[in-house]
């Protein structure tokens, strides 16, 4: 009887062992942000969410108005040392300088050449228009695309010798499947070239190609070797950044959103724009706090400038992450 006994609670000391292990398992997979910190940051976003979503809450949004956009650049993936797209042209300038004797002494071709950055974004607008002109028009869309997915599959990051693809914010990725999950549909709104991030959009965020809103320069449509190809011209179409991003949402989403998120004041008129709909919105906004895991810059940065938004934040009722103190992990190679 009392091996009986003796067993029987050992069977039950199991089960119970096991019972709670499934509660601690439940417990985890219920939280949609597990890479945030608990604090007023997730709470602000989770609350937000919550109430729009939840029905009969009087700040209920019906779904086919759950609109997100989220800047790229510093947002969803790094910016530093330079955005990405401009390492992507660098690139492709030495990669075509043997079939360009005369970029040996023509600026900006020349600096990148001899390897000097900083005298490169020292040509301003003028000499970057150059780069994209080179490494960008004059080509079918399909070219493009390839080259682009051909270098994302080679090239690495100098700081983390990590594929550029790989250099996401792994919060965010949780933040996008969050709302996904909650009914909204998730945009790219960004200063960077529609074409080039339509390439790896789909696979890393989980937006397809006609979520992507971007800068754009002027195509055409040809018939080359007996196929019909659309072709990139050397003209711009659209700066998608500050003021052109509200424009850029207008022409091509045709809604307002009602959350919006970015990381500098080249997002400010997004979420400016965004925050003065009527009912229920959100601003949010990433400050690069963190410089041991990534990079810390705001007021002063070459890349970035985070100022105007940082002193208005508050005003507007953006909340503001501080990737320092909000995120468990940066990067997904990180988590353990």
């Amino acid at each position: 009887m009392g091996i009986r006994k003796k067993l029987h609670s050992t069977v039950v000391t199991a089960l119970l062992l096991l019972l709670a292990a499934a509660a601690s398992l439940a417990d985890s997979h219920s939280d949609p942000l597990p890479s945030w910190s608990e604090g007023k940051t997730k709470q602000a976003i989770v609350g937000f969410v919550e109430k729009i979503t939840r029905d009969g809450s009087p700040d209920f949004v019906p779904q086919d108005q759950r609109i997100a956009t989220f800047d790229n650049d510093g947002n969803l993936w790094a910016e530093q040392p330079v955005y990405f797209q401009l390492i992507y042209a660098l690139d492709q300038v030495r990669k075509m300088a043997p079939q360009h004797p005369e970029w040996k002494t023509q600026e900006p071709f020349a600096s990148i050449l001899k390897g000097d950055t900083e005298k490169v974004m020292a040509s301003g607008k003028e000499g970057l228009m150059k780069i994209l002109a080179a490494t960008h028009a004059n080509m079918t869309a399909e070219k493009f695309q390839s080259d682009v997915a051909a270098w994302l599959k080679t090239a690495r990051h100098p700081k983390t010798n990590r594929p550029y693809n790989e250099m996401v914010y792994q919060p965010m990725l949780e933040l996008l499947d969050y709302l996904r999950a909650k009914g909204f549909k998730t945009f790219i709104v960004s200063g960077g070239g529609v074409d080039f991030m339509r390439v790896f959009a789909e696979q890393t965020y989980g937006i397809p190609p006609d979520q992507v809103v971007g800068s754009s320069i002027k195509a055409k449509y040809e018939i080359r070797d007996g196929k019909p190809v659309i072709v990139k011209l050397p003209e711009i179409n659209l700066i998608d950044d500050k003021e052109g991003k509200p424009v850029g949402i207008h022409q091509y989403i045709g809604q307002r959103p009602i959350f919006a998120s970015g990381n500098s004041d080249g997002d400010y008129q997004m979420l400016e724009w965004t925050t003065a709909g009527d009912g229920a919105r959100f601003g949010l906004l990433l400050h690069h706090t963190d410089g041991k895991r990534e990079w810390a810059y705001d007021r002063d940065s070459h890349i970035g400038k985070l100022d105007k938004g940082l002193n208005d934040a508050g005003k507007k009722g953006w909340t503001v992450i501080d990737m320092k103190n909000d995120w468990k992990v940066v990067f997904p190679f990180e988590k353990p």
